[in-house]
C-alpha cells in the first residue's frame, strides 16, 4: 500500500501542473485584465462588480499621470488607454508582472505556489492566504452541515427504500427526492426568505450573515444556538436536492447487494435481518456511496454555494471567488485554483485509502496506474 500511496502523490505533480498550466494559459487569452481595470477606473468606465481599487501591490494609482505629461499612449495594446502617459502603463504592467514573458511568470507562480506563497490580492493589499483564512469560515458551516445532513438523511433513507421497494412509501419518497433535487437550490432559498425570514409572511430566521450583532455578548450556548440558527436557512436551501443522488445510490446498492448469495444463505444459517443487513450487506453495499464522496466534499464545500451565499448575505469562498475572476483578481484565482485542486487530489486519495478499509478485498497496490 506505501507504493501505491507514493504513486498517488508522485501523479499529484504533474496533475496540478496540468491544472494550472491550462488555466494559465486560457487567462492569456481572456480578455481584460488587472491592468485595463485599472485604466478603466481611472477613465470612468469601469463595470465590475466590485471595484477594489488601491492597494494591490502597494501603488494607488487615482492620482497618476495623465495624459499631456509625456504624451498619449497612442501605441498602448489597452482599450481606453488613450490619454495616459505611457510611462505610467508601464508602471502598472511592472506591478502586476506583465512586463514580464508569459513562460516566465508561470514559472515563477508555480515556484511560488510550490511553498505555498501566494503572494497579495491585486486590489485588495492583503496577502491571498489571509483573505482565504477570512472566508474559510463560512465556505466550512455551509459546506460541512449540509454533507452531514445530506448523508445523515440520505444513508437510513436509502436503506429503508431498498427494504421496502416497491411499496408506498419506496414510491412517495422517491417523488419527493426527485421533486426536491429538480429545485434550483437558489429558488428554494428566495422561498424560504419569502416564507421565515421576513419576505412576506413570518419572521423566524435571521437573513443575514452567521452570527447576530449581540453575538460576543452571549454565553456559549446562546452562541452556539445564534450560531445554528443562522444556518437554518441556507442549510436547508442548499441540502433540499444534495441527498437525491447518494439516496438512490444507497437504495440500488442494497438491492443488488440483498439478492446474492451470500445474503441468503446468511439468513438459511438463521441469522436474523438486522445482523444480514448491518453485518454483512452494508459493508459491501457502502462501497458506491464511499466511492462518490470525494466529488460530494469537494462540491459541497466550493461549487455549490455561490448563490446562497449571495441570497444569504454570507462572505465565502464561493463569493470570493467569483469576485476575483469578475475583478480580474489573479492572484486569487490561481491560488484558490491551486488549493482547491491540491484539496480535491488528496481528498480522492483518502477515498481509496478508505475502500480499503470499507472492504480488506480491494487491494490497490497490485492495480497498473
Amino acid at each position: 500500500m506505501s507504493a501505491y500511496i507514493l504513486r498517488r502523490l508522485l501523479l499529484m505533480v504533474p496533475t496540478i501542473l496540468g491544472i494550472m498550466l491550462v488555466s494559465f494559459v486560457i487567462v492569456q487569452f481572456a480578455p481584460g485584465g488587472p491592468v485595463e481595470r485599472v485604466i478603466a477606473q481611472l477613465q470612468g468606465t469601469d463595470v465590475g462588480a466590485t471595484a477594489r481599487i488601491g492597494g494591490g501591490g502597494g501603488g494607488d494609482f487615482s492620482g497618476g499621470p495623465k495624459g499631456g505629461q509625456g504624451g498619449e499612449a497612442g501605441s498602448s495594446t489597452y482599450r481606453g488607454a488613450q490619454g495616459l502617459d505611457p510611462a505610467f502603463i508601464k508602471q502598472l504592467e511592472a506591478q502586476y508582472g506583465f512586463d514580464k514573458p508569459a513562460p516566465e511568470r508561470f514559472l515563477k507562480m508555480i515556484g511560488d505556489y510550490a511553498t505555498f506563497d501566494f503572494g497579495k490580492s491585486y486590489f485588495r493589499d492583503v496577502p491571498v492566504l489571509q483573505l482565504i483564512g477570512e472566508k474559510l469560515p463560512v465556505s466550512i458551516s455551509l459546506g460541512l452541515w449540509m454533507l452531514v445532513l445530506s448523508y445523515a438523511i440520505s444513508i437510513p433513507l436509502g436503506i429503508a427504500k431498498a427494504m421496502r421497494d416497491g411499496s408506498r412509501f419506496d414510491v412517495w419518497t422517491s417523488a419527493v427526492v426527485i421533486v426536491g433535487y429538480a429545485i434550483p437550490s437558489f429558488l428554494f432559498a428566495i422561498l424560504l426568505i419569502v416564507l421565515f425570514a421576513g419576505g412576506s409572511f413570518w419572521q423566524f430566521f435571521p437573513l443575514r450573515g452567521l452570527t447576530s450583532e449581540n453575538w460576543a455578548q452571549l454565553s456559549l450556548a446562546g452562541k452556539l444556538a445564534d450560531y445554528l440558527w443562522h444556518l437554518v436557512l441556507p442549510i436547508t436551501a442548499m441540502a433540499l436536492g444534495a441527498f437525491a443522488t447518494s439516496t438512490l445510490l444507497t437504495k440500488n446498492s442494497f438491492m443488488d447487494e440483498i439478492r446474492k448469495q451470500y445474503v441468503l444463505t446468511a439468513r438459511m444459517k438463521g441469522l436474523s435481518e438486522r445482523r444480514v443487513l448491518y453485518g454483512h450487506v452494508f459493508r459491501n453495499a457502502m462501497l458506491i456511496v464511499i466511492a462518490g464522496f470525494p466529488g460530494a466534499f469537494i462540491s459541497a464545500f466550493f461549487a455549490g454555494s455561490l448563490l446562497i451565499e449571495t441570497i444569504f448575505s454570507l462572505d465565502g469562498l464561493g463569493l470570493l471567488s467569483f469576485e476575483s475572476i469578475v475583478n480580474r483578481d489573479y492572484p486569487v484565482v490561481f491560488a484558490t485554483l491551486y488549493i482547491f485542486s491540491l484539496l480535491g487530489l488528496v481528498v480522492n486519495l483518502v477515498s481509496d485509502l478508505t475502500y480499503t478499509w470499507v472492504d480488506p478485498r480491494i487491494d490497490f497496490e497490485t492495480r497498473e496506474i
